[in-house]
């Protein structure tokens, strides 16, 4: 079994629940806590290629609301420019497990992680 990498923040309740379910299944883990260590940005763009730009970002989080980027038209480049300079923006997790991805807290996306 290939070990989990797990991308998030400490105090995120669904960064929690992605540890808690690989930590019960003793699946090998490993945590990258954005606040101290920031994502590679070809880390960030393997992400996006899979999913979109678009679902990547969480706007209702407080950090987008508090950015003003509601408010503002930016073009996929600057957002992305945006997104590795502050990772909050990102819906958390972002779970890589060798090839397989997920995105946000999605369970489903974890089991089919663990499935051979």
């Amino acid at each position: 079994m290939a070990p989990v990498q797990i991308f998030g923040v400490k105090n995120s309740n669904a960064t929690r629940a992605a540890e808690r379910f690989f930590k019960e299944r003793r699946v090998p883990l490993q945590f990258v806590d954005l606040k101290t260590k920031p994502m590679a940005p070809a880390e960030i763009r393997r992400f996006v290629q899979r999913f979109g730009l678009e679902r990547l970002i969480d706007t209702a989080s407080a950090a987008w609301i508090d950015a003003g980027l509601r408010y503002l038209k930016m073009t996929e480049a600057d957002l992305l420019a945006r997104v590795e300079r502050e990772p909050k923006l990102l819906r958390l997790p972002l779970v890589r497990c060798g090839s397989r991805l997920g995105v946000g807290q999605d369970e489903a996306a974890w089991k089919e992680m663990l499935a051979p």
